[in-house]
């Protein structure tokens, strides 16, 4: 076996299957694209659906890639277990629809054990297969594999429900009965069986079957692979660490976290090692996803990337770390990655700067988090209880962030325990949540074998022309089944060559018209997609008969084109501009080109401003009216990167790219269509910019007729302010209304004054009435006031005054009722909160409250049961 760097396995193998014709898979982004039924990237196979549905026919069948993933069903394993990670590369090799068993089993031995590859010792390596798979078990014995290192299991059967699936072969490695926890007699001492000896590093899958919705297994029109390789498994073996966390891919990172302790040291005790792993686990997570544009937040992946900053930061604490330092391994993890993925070390200041923000987040969480803590510890002792609520515990973890393990200690070092079955069921909770608003979509659609097997050539001609002639129609699709011709109805039409854009990277697609010879109307084209094996497909709406093998003339609307393209073209423009403005870390997140409007989404930690938003602005039109040309250059995709062009949009690229140079301000990889200069835009507006979720915003805008009615309309609505506001001119309206802002500042001050006045006199009253209770004086009343405001105002007479123990105040507006509770410290001394008292006695106005043991306060819905309310806080008092 070589010994190799991390860097060098992954490296090997791709080279491999380089060797084998297969295409070298960049490693895609950790947040799926057009996927929602997942929340991260998970497994090498994730980027690749497309494919083997049949949704899209590569160029290449045979496809490589070392994937980044993000799983976090396991989080409380990591650290704790040898191989749990939330954050892996995996290692894959791919065929759709080419080869199958014959030869994925064949390289897979050739990789692993011939001398100018991995050279595994073949003694050291076992199989496991389907005990129906006969093929793959006599493939390996054709390899040169003994059959008592062949094992035969029920469990080789990958299927995820409705849509592909098929038997799989692992490869074990046998690393020692001294490495193993098990006894050597003992029946699960077998590769595939619970046990530390054999160590699974690769699994084939054979993925021939569809699994229909009843049942059946069907074969597949096309039979694929998928296999996949841990890469840090594999290094484990190649460096022959203990677990995955002592190779190269971790230690760097767990030293230079030693650094940063309290002297603590790696491998000195137990405790300790699980947070260096989870410390290191995380920091490599985090970086990631915030690379790829995830940012911290409370829901979706954002609320995954919070928990693991948040768990690293809490084992930090345990090694004696008590500063934000999450974000020091930032530059530590690139340093180890650069070699695959530079970008990580390009991206370092701004991911850095999120990883602290957050941490700065959770130092003050974790504080407001005790004080809530100790209210309900308060309660639970004060109800002569000994179990803190596992509702309670969910609260503060869920809409807090304060983490269940640290309740846990906290309750226990006041004698209580927490009722755990009932967080669980909490979470569980959560969970069903979230599955429902992803939805119910299959992981993996089904092959369409009709369309998978049209492979007729299709050339779009539409980036410079409105219209084609002589397109000869080749493929009519109705009802799924392929026709010779169609009177009417709904249909999917291939032509040899069509002027229609096709939907993609975020570009609408073209609408417009088929005519027959005669020039009349035969068909609408309502949409136009790529089919799988890349034809435009234009779904239309035929009015009168269509045949194949005959030609007709297609009709893009101009008028639409010219207006998306135009939107196209500024989308550009808003792109490079919000790097120049905001910072090259501005990553896009989604965009969307219309004909009346464009939208664009891009990562951000804060709200634009309305003075960024103004820059922005200037400097899109400034490129428009220096009336710039717009080029398209087409080349190859190295040529294109060399050039310094980057990717609008998430889109996986051909060997072939169109290249969109707009002076020297903009390049881009695009295919859609465009404006041949920028003068045509005419005009850019931005009309809006908004969050649509934790660390993303949106700007919408338009152009040119658009953006002209934008501004009459604003016009026609400043005439009417200026009108109203009876002024000459319109310049003067800012004037206007800051003089009759001040005149309203002036009569508000004055009306406060005589509320408070009103209130002083009426509280003055309301101090007076003091009544025994039991052991304490109580001063209780519904006042004649109309908020909470004027409520604290008595609150802070009475404190003032000092003439009773306790104070409770309603008071009613309209449909709403206000409850107060404050009390001496006598009272707090004796064991009686404001905080306690209030939660109390809140459910007679309908409504809940908190506070501070001195002071505290609720809303409710029921102004009837004020009364009711200070009853009860008789009775209790009494």
């Amino acid at each position: 076996m070589k010994k190799m760097s991390s860097a060098q396995v992954r490296q090997m193998f791709l080279d491999f299957f380089k060797t084998k014709g297969h295409t070298i898979e960049p490693s895609a982004s950790l947040i799926p694209q057009n996927d929602p039924t997942l929340l991260w990237i998970n497994s090498g196979v994730a980027t690749l659906k497309k494919y083997f549905d049949g949704e899209v026919i590569p160029k290449n069948p045979r496809l490589t890639s070392a994937q980044k993933s993000i799983r976090t069903n396991d989080i409380e394993n990591v650290g704790r277990t040898a191989r749990h990670q939330t954050f892996f590369e995996m290692l894959g090799n791919f065929s759709v629809g080419d080869y199958f068993k014959d030869e994925a089993i064949a390289w897979a031995w050739e990789l692993m054990t011939s001398p100018k590859w991995f050279d595994f010792d073949p003694e050291k390596l076992y199989i496991t297969v389907y005990p129906k798979d006969t093929t793959a078990y006599d493939l390996w014995i054709k390899q040169g594999v003994s059959p008592d290192h062949i094992f035969k299991d029920e469990d080789n059967f990958w299927d995820i429900g409705v849509g592909p699936s098929g038997p799989d072969s692992e490869i074990f490695f046998d690393r020692g009965q001294e490495n193993n926890d098990v006894a050597e007699n003992d029946p699960e001492n077998y590769p595939g069986g619970e046990n530390a000896r054999y160590l699974e590093i690769w699994n084939i899958v054979f993925s021939q079957f569809n699994h229909l919705p009843d049942g059946r297994f069907v074969d597949q029109p096309h039979k694929n692979i998928d296999t996949g390789m841990g890469l840090e498994r594999i290094v484990s073996v190649i460096q022959d660490a203990p677990t995955n966390f002592e190779t190269d891919l971790f230690m760097p990172i767990i030293q230079a976290t030693e650094k940063l302790s309290a002297n603590k040291h790696y491998a000195a005790n137990l405790e300790d090692d699980v947070a260096f792993k989870i410390i290191a686990d995380h920091a490599r997570a985090v970086t990631f996803a915030i690379g790829d544009g995830a940012i911290p937040s409370n829901e979706g992946r954002g609320y995954v990337l919070r928990r693991l900053i948040r768990r690293a930061a809490l084992n930090g604490q345990k090694l004696g770390i008590n500063h934000e330092f999450l974000y020091q391994l930032v530059p530590v993890v690139g340093k180890i990655m650069e070699s695959y993925y530079p970008e990580i070390l390009q991206q370092k200041d701004f991911i850095q700067k999120v990883i602290r923000s957050e941490e700065e987040r959770f130092a003050k969480t974790l504080s407001e988090g005790l004080d809530l803590l100790n209210e309900e510890i308060a309660q639970v002792k004060a109800n002569n209880s000994a179990v803190l609520s596992g509702q309670a515990a969910f609260r503060l973890f869920d809409t807090y962030g304060f983490p269940y393990e640290l309740t846990v200690e906290y309750a226990q070092e006041q004698g209580l325990s927490v009722d755990k079955d009932a967080f669980n069921a909490e979470m569980e909770k959560q969970k069903t949540r979230a599955r429902q608003a992803r939805g119910h979509q299959q992981s993996m659609g089904s092959q369409d074998k009709l369309l998978m097997s049209i492979k007729t050539p299709s050339k779009f001609v539409g980036y410079d022309r409105f219209s084609s002639d002589q397109c000869t129609l080749k493929n009519i699709i109705a009802h799924d089944q392929a026709v010779d011709q169609i009177a009417e109805g709904s249909a999917q039409l291939i032509f040899n060559q069509t002027p229609f854009y096709a939907e993609m990277g975020g570009q609408v697609a073209d609408v417009g018209v088929i005519k027959d010879s005669n020039g009349e109307i035969v068909a609408q084209v309502d949409d136009v997609q790529h089919a799988p094996n890349g034809q435009n497909l234009h779904f239309v709406t035929v009015q009168a008969p269509l045949t194949i093998n005959e030609q007709y003339h297609l009709e893009i609307d101009e008028t639409f084109r010219k207006k998306v393209r135009r939107n196209h073209t500024a989308t550009h423009l808003l792109d490079q501009a919000l790097r120049n403005v905001l910072g090259p870390h501005t990553h896009q997140a989604g965009s969307l080109v219309e004909p009346d409007y464009l939208r664009f989404d891009f990562t951000s930690l804060e709200k634009v401003t309305a003075q960024q938003l103004a820059q922005i602005e200037q400097i899109v039109n400034e490129q428009i009216w220096k009336e710039i040309p717009v080029e398209t250059i087409e080349t190859d995709l190295d040529s294109a990167k060399k050039m310094g062009a980057i990717a609008l949009f998430d889109d996986k690229y051909g060997d072939q790219v169109r290249v969109v140079k707009i002076g020297d301000f903009s390049l881009e990889l695009c295919g859609g269509t465009h404006v041949t200069n920028t003068a045509e835009i005419g005009l850019f507006k931005i009309t809006a910019e908004a969050s649509t979720g934790a660390g993303v915003r949106r700007i919408t805008a338009v152009t040119s007729q658009e953006a002209w009615q934008y501004y009459e309309d604003q016009m026609s609505t400043l005439t009417a302010v200026k009108e109203q506001l009876k002024t000459a001119q319109t310049k003067d309206i800012p004037a206007k209304v800051e003089q009759i802002n001040t005149e309203l500042k002036t009569t508000q001050r004055q009306l406060d004054n005589l509320q408070s006045k009103l209130v002083q006199q009426q509280a003055g009253n309301i101090l007076d009435q003091v009544e025994q209770v039991g052991q304490w004086s109580l001063t209780a009343a519904i006042a004649p006031v109309k908020d909470m405001k004027e409520l604290r105002q008595i609150a802070d007479d009475w404190k003032n005054k000092n003439n009773s123990d306790i104070l409770v105040l309603g008071a009613k507006n309209d449909a709403k009722a206000n409850l107060l509770v404050a009390v001496d410290e006598k009272a707090i001394t004796a064991g009686i909160t404001a905080g306690n008292l209030i939660k109390q006695i809140a459910p007679k106005i309908n409504g809940g409250g908190g506070g501070r043991d001195q002071l505290a306060q609720a809303g409710g819905k029921n102004p009837a049961g004020l009364q009711d309310a200070i009853q009860a806080a008789k009775k209790l008092l009494n």
